[in-house]
């Protein structure tokens, strides 16, 4: 999709300086879980742009980005001050380490990245297939969706340490394979130390979906 101006359907505060942006879906769009779409904005700098991850299972009738906030920055200020109604310009979606239908499906998360993990993860249930959920946080968002996914059955395990990271994909590469299919998605130390985990643990890097946040 070129860029086109689009209308917010909902912003939700899903944790601490953690925004859920829902948009109109246009005729046509398509994306799957783990895809990114850019919004771009008029600030008091110029023209700024940032990349999105798709949290959302589908992108029927809208679509949504898990976006965390800095206050500091002015993009963040406008994305935090949003709401139903407003338009945002979106183009995209890009990337190619998305889920297309694996099973199991592992995701690997840190920080914003855990949007695309419980998106993934909800698709794969609608699937009919399994799924694990590895989320890296001090001060875990999302809630109420990682506590469905439970329900639900899937395993979701929220190490605080790298210590515990390793150990809890350690487990979910024991449980369903070494050779499932790994996304992880977050910034660079994640990134790192979610590669040094799967190492360890044994599971294969060079087949994983990997989206470094930078």
């Amino acid at each position: 999709m070129d860029e086109a101006d689009l209308t917010v359907a909902a912003v939700e505060s899903v944790g601490t300086d953690t925004v859920a942006v829902e948009v109109e879906s246009p005729p046509g769009f398509t994306a799957q879980p783990g895809q990114f779409v850019k919004l771009a904005f008029e600030t008091a700098d110029g023209p700024e742009a940032r990349f999105y991850t798709v949290s959302s299972p589908d992108v029927e009738g809208t679509f949504e980005v898990t976006v965390e906030v800095d206050p500091r920055d002015d993009v963040g200020a406008l994305l935090d001050g949003l709401s139903a109604g407003d338009s945002v310009r979106v183009s995209g979606p890009f990337g190619r380490n998305y889920y297309d239908g694996e099973d199991p499906a592992v995701v690997l998360a840190g920080g914003p990245g855990v949007g695309a993990a419980v998106a993934i993860a909800e698709r794969a249930l609608a699937d009919g297939h399994e799924a694990v959920v590895v989320y890296r946080a001090d001060d875990p968002v999302h809630a109420e969706r990682i506590a469905a996914l439970r329900e639900a059955g899937v395993t979701v395990a929220v190490p605080d340490t790298d210590a515990a990271l390793t150990a809890a994909v350690g487990s979910a590469l024991a449980e369903h394979g070494r050779d499932s299919q790994l996304f992880v998605y977050g910034f660079a130390p994640f990134v790192d130390a979610a590669t040094a985990a799967i190492e360890g643990a044994g599971g294969r890097t060079d087949a994983a979906k990997v989206e470094n946040f930078g």
